[in-house]
């Protein structure tokens, strides 16, 4: 998966959590129908890599195909959360209240190497 499609799966995430926020301030008792780790689960469903091993795979072949292959993907998905949170707080500490955090994620799903500048 290219960096641009996982960070518009991120900025699906974090869009998420902000609406899911939102309704728990309205609405507190609907705190308990929120399930964001749906979401993220979602997203690590298909963004990491599928294992294929042979099937007299030992533990220690699962161990290493699994420090071999899980490593890229979840730094992948770690520098797109980085990214949007770094963004997202550069906006805010310049005070650039003309964009809302909404604009920001979007920019940034849209394209994030010239939004990271």
């Amino acid at each position: 998966m290219e960096q641009r499609e996982i960070m518009q799966r991120v900025v699906g995430v974090i869009t998420e959590a902000l609406a899911n926020r939102r309704l728990v301030r309205e609405s507190p008792e609907h705190a308990d129908d929120l399930e964001l780790g749906s979401v993220i689960g979602g997203m690590l469903t298909e963004m990491m890599p599928r294992i294929e091993l042979p099937p007299r795979s030992t533990a220690q072949d699962v161990a290493e195909a699994v420090s071999r292959e899980f490593p890229p993907a979840i730094e992948k998905m770690a520098a797109a959360f980085t990214l949007a949170a770094v963004r997202l707080a550069e906006i805010h500490d310049e005070g650039r209240t003309e964009r809302s955090s909404a604009d920001v994620l979007q920019a940034l799903a849209l394209d994030p190497e010239a939004e990271a500048r």
